[in-house]
């Protein structure tokens, strides 16, 4: 038998690390050829890592969220034959030198035993409490720490029960804090506000320590790096989309096989590809180290999309060349390869300008956090049949807010609200948007 060291591939062309989001396996685990043991992640394109032989899981040389360089041991198994390790081999060493020690758990007392050394009839009714731990003194303050749980015999807490007292705001004169009878009378005869309440509702001192890893780290990154250094500006304006509406209904009565639904997102990117023909510097990255505005001329417009891992933005690239039911099929291309996890590295970075929408949980306003490097989001909130003033009388219609922000920086207050304007009057008079 021989030992087999497993090292982190080339995930993709310049990285250099990438973060192990997920393990397959685990030690004494069997794997054969081609058991998909580790998953790592980098730039929010997710890798997964096969065993490249059989054998057992000897050691694991990462935990989820670790950061591991290419080229470093991540897995030692032990395989038929010689291995690629020598039995006096440095790589041995140095794997088994790179495995992490043990920790003990810390001791929990065992207060299941200590009921179990005490009888109930030796309870607190024979123990004489001593001066310092008098049933005055201990009555004080908080009794116990939260989450402590008290000592008590069988029948002291029957007597606790049928007072309807919550042994954990008793203090107790007794070894350990151990609660006895004389304590549960001392604790009535301090009047009923001390009384527990009999509605079953308790507590609950638990504390989840939850570490970000992998999607979820990546966005934590992503929102404080664009809040930190850009700062916003958030215009809403209200857009009547009753025609667009009445337009999107009949163009998908229509039911041309070679044609896919539509949805109101493919209307709003083709407007805002007109919207940035008259006002190119809305599709532009900012890279503010170097104090360089790059702009665009082809539009790539970032659908945010939220998928069972978390946030990613699905790039739908050059939107000025395509027509409303091309920016329909690639958007339905793109939701459904970042909802399985297999969109590219290419298919979810190079946006220029994005759009951001929770549908119908929309909400009527939002602030849309830009995607940095760049310099704008337009936001869909819900839409929704209001009462529209139309001069003489109220009528319905259907009415939906955007909510976009701006790179400050780059981006003047009146320059955002001629831009918004803009993408109102091709959405409010839909025709407009087929028009050259």
């Amino acid at each position: 038998m021989g030992e087999h060291i497993i090292k982190l591939p080339d995930v993709g062309e310049g990285v250099a690390e990438a973060e192990l989001v997920e393990w397959h396996v685990k030690v004494g685990d069997i794997v054969r050829e081609d058991t998909m043991l580790a998953a790592v992640m980098t730039d929010k394109a997710t890798v997964e890592i096969p065993s490249p032989v059989d054998g057992e899981i000897l050691w694991l040389g990462a935990e989820i969220g670790d950061t591991v360089a290419i080229g470093s041991p991540i897995v030692r198994l032990k395989v038929a034959g010689e291995g690629n390790v020598k039995p006096q081999g440095g790589a041995k060493a140095e794997a088994v030198a790179a495995e992490p020690p043990a920790t003990l758990p810390t001791p929990k007392p065992n207060t299941a035993a200590l009921d179990a050394k005490i009888p109930a009839e030796a309870s607190t009714a024979e123990v004489k409490p001593t001066p310092a731990a008098s049933v005055g003194s201990r009555q004080t303050g908080a009794p116990r720490r939260e989450g402590e749980k008290p000592l008590a015999s069988p029948a002291v807490r029957q007597r606790a029960k049928e007072a309807g007292i919550d042994l954990r705001q008793v203090a107790g004169s007794g070894p350990a804090g151990r609660i006895g009878h004389e304590d549960i009378e001392a604790f009535l005869a301090r009047g009923p506000r001390h009384l527990a309440k009999t509605s079953g509702l308790a507590r609950n001192a638990r504390v989840e320590d939850i570490k970000l890893v992998g999607m979820r780290r990546k966005i934590a990154e992503k929102m404080t790096l664009s809040t930190s250094r850009i700062p916003h500006i958030t215009y809403v304006e209200e857009i009547d989309v009753s025609a667009l509406e009445d337009l999107r209904a009949a163009l998908n009565k229509e039911k041309r096989a070679d044609r896919p639904k539509l949805t109101l997102l493919p209307f709003l990117m083709r407007a805002m590809v007109k919207a940035i023909a008259d006002q190119p510097q809305f599709n532009s990255v900012f890279d503010d180290e170097a104090g360089i505005i790059h702009q665009h001329g082809g539009i790539h417009i970032g659908i945010a999309a939220q998928t069972p891992s978390g946030l990613v933005v699905p790039v739908v690239r050059h939107a000025e060349a395509r027509d409303i039911w091309d920016c329909a099929t690639e958007l339905n291309r793109l939701a459904e390869t970042a909802k399985s996890g297999t969109a590219t590295r290419d298919e979810l970075s190079g946006s220029t300008i994005t759009i951001t929408s929770l549908g119908a949980m929309g909400g009527i306003a939002t602030t849309p956090v830009i995607n940095h490097p760049e310099v704008a989001i337009i936001g869909v909130n819900k839409m929704m049949v209001r009462p529209l003033w139309d001069g003489t009388r109220f009528i319905p219609r259907k009415m939906m807010n955007l909510s976009s922000s701006f790179d400050h920086r780059i981006i003047d207050g009146w320059d955002a609200a001629v831009f918004v304007q803009r993408i109102k009057t091709l959405l409010e008079t839909p025709a407009l948007i087929f028009v050259d």
